[in-house]
């Protein structure tokens, strides 16, 4: 399950997940229902019309992309030997090896970004709004002429 899957690590993670063979459920708002199903995922919640800590499944990762998944929802869910990953608690270092392989499955067409908006340097400030406000879908690109 990824709690997120319409934002820029969601996106990133449903087709990383697909790519590896996982039955994934993507979590995202009633207005992404339809880019996130794009991506891949086998079933989609929308978190303003469901709780979905009240469903029957259990989930063997619950990865939470932007880190406001509350223990209480995410431990009613998660499987008896399930793993809980959140944006919050993960080490920014990260391998170059993981890096060379992320960049190879985009290189080959495996995963593909998803790009919201574009915005020149001039209207950083503008992008940053945006982005803060809560409700992009993928990424924001800053275009530099």
């Amino acid at each position: 399950m990824i709690y997120g899957a319409s934002g820029s690590l969601g996106t990133n993670a449903v087709q990383l997940a697909k790519y590896f063979g996982a039955e994934v459920t993507g979590v995202c708002s009633t207005s992404n229902l339809d880019m996130v199903k794009s991506l891949g995922t086998d079933h989609v919640i929308d978190y303003t019309k469901e709780d979905f800590s009240a469903r029957e499944e259990r989930y063997d990762i619950i990865y939470d992309t932007v880190g406001k998944f509350p223990k209480l929802k995410y431990s009613k869910i998660l499987a008896p030997k399930g793993t809980y990953v959140t944006i919050a608690k993960l080490d920014s270092k990260e391998s170059m090896e993981n890096l060379i392989f992320i960049k190879e499955l985009i290189e080959a067409g495996e995963i593909k970004a998803v790009i919201d908006r574009c915005y020149p340097l001039e209207q950083m400030v503008g992008a940053h709004r945006y982005v803060d406000a809560g409700h992009k879908r993928g990424n924001v690109v800053i275009t530099v002429d």
